[in-house]
């Protein structure tokens, strides 16, 4: 349960007048506070933290998107969240070449990575499970489909200035070597209180485009920089939040 609700908390994606990235740079970190109503209660239960650097290869540098999830202490006898999620782009364009997915929650364990031959439009994954179990796969894969942190990061590149509200975009995501679809339409902006601040902001509503399983609002900063501040969401066992708690190194 709890799995598919940190899922949706990223699906921030909106693929809308793309540009190349002037808003990512190197040396970034989000952190944010995730919440899940218990019993009518809004309850703080973890911290997600999204960060950036550079990582030099034989033939080029590219950035490095990273972002880690974990429950608090106290409550990791209830559901014990150790996350890690990084994708390493092409710093212009935050193209996907090589992603990588390690996740610990509850007891349940696995490690995904995939290999992206944008030439050939595939996937080379390859899948280990608790019992060393390893699985080889390679996926077809549309032209646009990305991973979920190059999604992410992805919607900073978008021209959001003058969309007209209601404007929507179907996309598509690779995860657990399948294809998802998402819609995000645009709200307007509305000014909200955050941690940061009162900050004039992007609202978009988020969901699946082929089901009422996901749904959500996300409000982005309306500047250079378009960083997540909240997201709000509901799926069938619950709702729950992410806000922002601190930022450093942003780019503007």
């Amino acid at each position: 349960m709890l799995r598919f609700s940190f899922l949706l908390t990223f699906l921030f994606s909106l693929a809308l007048n793309a540009q190349n990235n002037n808003a990512v740079g190197v040396g970034e970190k989000l952190v944010y506070t995730a919440s899940y109503n218990m019993s009518g209660i809004m309850t703080n239960l973890a911290e997600v933290t999204m960060e950036t650097d550079a990582v030099k290869t034989s033939k080029a540098t590219l950035l490095r998107l990273k972002c880690t999830a974990f429950t608090y202490s106290k409550w990791d006898s209830f559901f014990k969240i150790r996350d890690l999620y990084e994708t390493y782009v092409n710093p212009k364009t935050l193209k996907p070449y090589l992603h990588n997915r390690d996740i610990n929650e509850g007891g349940y364990y696995k490690n995904m990575k995939y290999t992206f031959s944008h030439k050939t439009n595939t996937v080379k994954s390859v899948q280990t499970k608790k019992n060393n179990h390893v699985e080889n796969k390679t996926i077809s894969i549309a032209p646009d489909t990305k991973d979920i942190i190059s999604t992410l990061y992805g919607i900073r590149t978008f021209d959001l200035r003058n969309l007209s509200p209601g404007t929507s975009k179907v996309f598509s995501i690779l995860f657990d070597r399948t294809e998802e679809k998402g819609k995000v339409t645009y709200l307007g902006k509305e000014t909200i209180s955050t941690p940061l601040g009162k900050k004039a902001c992007y609202k978009l509503s988020i969901g699946s485009a082929s089901s009422n399983t996901l749904n959500g609002t996300l409000w982005l900063t309306a500047d250079e920089n378009k960083i997540p501040v909240l997201v709000k969401f509901k799926i069938p066992v619950g709702s729950g939040e992410l806000k922002i708690k601190s930022v450093s190194g942003l780019k503007h």
